[in-house]
């Protein structure tokens, strides 16, 4: 394994609804590193919903299987969510916009419901991984099917978690939408001086470790922008040109260091019109993340 994992009822039913609602408007102001609003409605879905566990490690996880007997899988991992009973209906809404996403129907699907809250941003790779060793190695076993090529993909924190997985695990392909946060120094210094709105994240790494102004290391640690290098497989980053100041900011550095790297595998950047959930509005990018996984189906 990786480093680090060495180192309801009707009433529910109501429940889940709430959550979801809930979701979406905690979502439109989950601005972490300048991640910003993923704009996307949450979708109520009836998927199937169990728990996994991986080298002593458990997460909640949502399924979609198709008819097909032998698949290729994708996994997912939704944005930030700062309350961990909202994780569960985020990975559902997470599952049913990449699977809108799709050109066909024949991926088993896996939306892993990684938990955020209290925690520094990271932390929760440590379930989001478990999960993706879970589809690796177990899952075929689990599910009774055969399992073929295996993509990961995510959207803003999500795709924080895909691309540092991707310096973990060979996969068979990431795609990353508006990963962030990629300088999370520099969110947490505009919170810090009163201009942008108070986060959670930023909260706690503070209690933790004090300000940003006068203890940048830890925050510099957990940013995207220290992990541009050793990618393990073929990357597709896609980026609304209209997303937040803060995220704009901090793109074309995060892009040149990606490019610059000597040990990765194959990155394409993708730069289209559209806000933070550029991926999911945008025609062009669509048809690249279905080019993208065409194209390594059956290499």
């Amino acid at each position: 394994m990786g480093s680090i994992m060495a180192n309801m009822c009707h009433s529910k039913t109501n429940q889940r609804l709430l959550f979801a609602l809930l979701f979406g408007m905690l979502t439109a102001l989950a601005a972490c590193g300048g991640s910003g609003s993923s704009g996307v409605a949450p979708v109520q879905t009836a998927q199937g919903i169990r728990t996994i566990t991986y080298g002593g490690v458990s997460a909640q996880v949502v399924i979609h299987m198709p008819s097909a007997s032998v698949k290729n899988a994708l996994v997912l991992y939704h944005p930030t969510v700062w309350f961990d009973n909202l994780i569960l209906p985020s990975a559902e809404n997470t599952l049913e916009q990449f699977k809108r996403l799709l050109q066909r129907d024949d991926m088993l699907l896996v939306s892993v419901a990684y938990p955020q809250q209290n925690r520094e941003v990271g932390e929760g790779l440590r379930e989001a991984e478990a999960a993706l060793l879970w589809v690796k190695n177990e899952a075929s076993k689990a599910l009774g099917l055969s399992i073929g090529r295996i993509f990961i993909a995510g959207h803003s924190q999500g795709a924080y978690v895909v691309t540092r997985l991707n310096t973990l695990h060979r996969t068979d392909g990431v795609i990353a939408n508006a990963p962030g946060p990629l300088d999370f120094e520099f969110r947490c210094l505009l919170e810090e001086r009163g201009s942008a709105p108070v986060s959670q994240e930023c909260g706690l790494m503070v209690s933790r470790y004090g300000p940003a102004s006068a203890n940048p290391a830890p925050y510099r640690r957990i940013s995207l922008l220290s992990f541009t290098a050793g990618f393990k497989a073929d990357a597709l980053f896609v980026q609304g040109l209209n997303d937040s100041t803060i995220q704009m900011r901090s793109w074309p550095l995060f892009n040149q260091a990606v490019q610059a790297c000597k040990d990765c595998q194959r990155s394409v950047f993708l730069e289209v019109a559209g806000g933070h959930d550029a991926l999911f509005t945008n025609s062009e990018a669509r048809e690249a993340f279905n080019q993208f996984i065409d194209q390594r189906r059956s290499k």
